[in-house]
């Protein structure tokens, strides 16, 4: 299964700033794009996981300006998204064993392509 979201997520500076701006602004900033995910995921027509997965992010930024380790934060709300889609149960170890991160450049077309792949438990 794959799910393309596009745009870019928030890097984990952006969280932070959001989080020392408002008491409010990062748990604003969480639900929403946890929302959008889980909606595209449904809209996607995502079926639920019956076993464990390794989930591949393709992390495609329009530039190379931001550092890769705040790029995969982003991971967060698409895990939840799917957690809230019901594509997965729980984003745990337990249900998500493994986690693959890749990163490339695309200026006219950024965005996160997640891959759902289901493990022989």
């Amino acid at each position: 299964m794959t799910l393309v979201i596009p745009g870019t997520m928030p890097s984990l500076n952006e969280a932070i700033a959001a989080a020392k701006s408002h008491f409010g602004a990062y748990s604003s900033m969480k639900k929403k794009l946890t929302t959008s995910v889980a909606m595209q995921a449904q809209a996607a027509g995502m079926k639920p996981a019956t076993k464990p997965v390794k989930v591949v992010f393709r992390w495609f930024e329009p530039s190379r300006r931001r550092d890769v380790d705040n790029v995969a934060f982003g991971c967060k709300f698409c895990l939840d998204g799917l957690v809230e889609a019901g594509v997965l149960e729980d984003d745990s170890q337990k249900h998500v064993p493994q986690i693959q991160h890749f990163f490339d450049l695309d200026r006219d077309n950024p965005r996160v392509e997640i891959e759902i792949e289901e493990l022989d438990e």
